[in-house]
């Protein structure tokens, strides 16, 4: 409907008389571009906001995953768009500039950016922009905690901190990952994983109200989360993807993409018809040029590689749990797989063509089977 009515051209044409009343002409085209983009995640926010609260308070409250009450989910929602907000203009600016002044090799200079951009995000996210929306605490010293650091040791991850973040105000959904360059990484735990930390499987206190109040405590009746054992071989698969080169193998993928789209958007940007097509005559700003080119034309591209990269995940995937397998966490990680598909509601059947399509990780049955022979020896 958008195509169809305009609503590019429209936006783009509405971006210009806002800036023109402050003052900034048809020559100050970077100006433009950014309320374009300031009015385009607005209208993509606003009209996907109904499809956010169906998904949060219908379905997932449905199935007793949705910890937020409404003042919290708006309270999220708009701080996400500011932070949004206060990266992408910036970002975009100077890239838009780079591409302006960067001559025949503008899309080297522009890749190289987004490359700079990209590594300095993955740097920054968990210790500064995450933060903003949970709340991240160190692993309390214990068994789990020396556990953990024995075997990042043990395969020379070079382990700096552990902590463990408040999901459960949010959602019941459970996860846990590792971030950071070189010889500083860390490990972040869901508290949901956790069986002995999950908010989730703990009576609220008497009089408790902050936070309790805010995020609609729910106890459930059944416990939720992993034992410490179990936790161990979730996070000896993703120490797997780090020791497999899993991580680094997906960056050099990304980056060379990202080039390749760069140097196709360098042929194409030229071509006045690809303008014409959505709507755009008399003029060709770069920024639209970039929606047309990357959003559109690279459409059908964009599947074939998602598939591609969906069939590398799914051995990704494998390859880790090989990895905690060889640790000799193969047991651990059969009842912890199943323990997670229980919490999350994973089902567990899934047809072969649908899921080699859309699955990033292999249907449940087909990773125990993976590791079955392993866990009965």
């Amino acid at each position: 409907m958008i195509l169809l009515c305009g609503g590019i051209p429209f936006l783009w044409n509405l971006s210009g008389q806002i800036s023109g009343r402050a003052g900034f002409g048809p020559e100050y085209e970077i100006v433009q571009s950014l309320v374009f983009l300031l009015l385009a995640t607005l209208f993509s926010a606003v009209t996907g906001l109904p499809w956010s609260l169906y998904n949060t308070f219908v379905i997932e409250e449905k199935h007793g995953f949705n910890q937020q009450t409404l003042g919290f989910f708006f309270k999220d929602a708009i701080k996400k768009f500011i932070v949004t907000q206060c990266i992408l203009l910036p970002v975009t600016s100077l890239l838009l500039y780079i591409i302006k002044i960067g001559g025949d090799y503008f899309f080297i200079y522009a890749w190289l950016f987004t490359l700079v951009v990209s590594l300095v995000l993955v740097t920054i996210y968990a210790d500064y922009i995450a933060p903003l929306f949970d709340k991240f605490i160190p692993l309390p010293e214990g068994e789990l905690k020396q556990q953990i650091e024995t075997m990042a040791k043990s395969i020379d991850f070079p382990l700096t901190k552990v902590y463990v973040v408040e999901g459960s105000k949010r959602s019941s959904h459970s996860n846990a990952y590792f971030y950071g360059f070189f010889k500083n990484k860390r490990i972040v735990l869901f508290d949901t994983l956790l069986e002995d930390y999950s908010a989730l499987n703990k009576e609220p206190a008497e009089g408790e109200d902050g936070e309790n109040e805010e995020t609609k405590s729910k106890t459930k009746n059944k416990k939720q989360g992993c034992k410490n054992e179990e936790v161990l071989a979730v996070l000896g698969h993703e120490l797997g993807h780090w020791k497999l080169g899993h991580t680094v193998k997906n960056i050099i993928i990304s980056q060379m993409n990202s080039f390749l789209c760069f140097f196709l958007f360098a042929v194409l940007i030229g071509r006045k018809e690809l303008f014409a097509a959505f709507g755009f005559y008399d003029t060709q700003p770069t920024l639209i040029g970039l929606m047309i080119i990357f959003q559109f034309i690279f459409s059908p591209y964009n599947e074939v590689l998602s598939f591609c990269l969906t069939v590398l995940s799914r051995r990704f995937e494998f390859q880790a749990d090989a990895f905690a397998k060889e640790l000799g966490k193969a047991k651990d990680l059969y009842s912890a797989l199943i323990k997670l598909n229980k919490d999350n509601l994973g089902f567990p059947v899934s047809d072969w063509i649908f899921s080699m399509w859309h699955y990033s990780h292999p249907p449940l049955l087909e990773r125990l089977q993976a590791l079955k022979d392993a866990k009965q020896e």
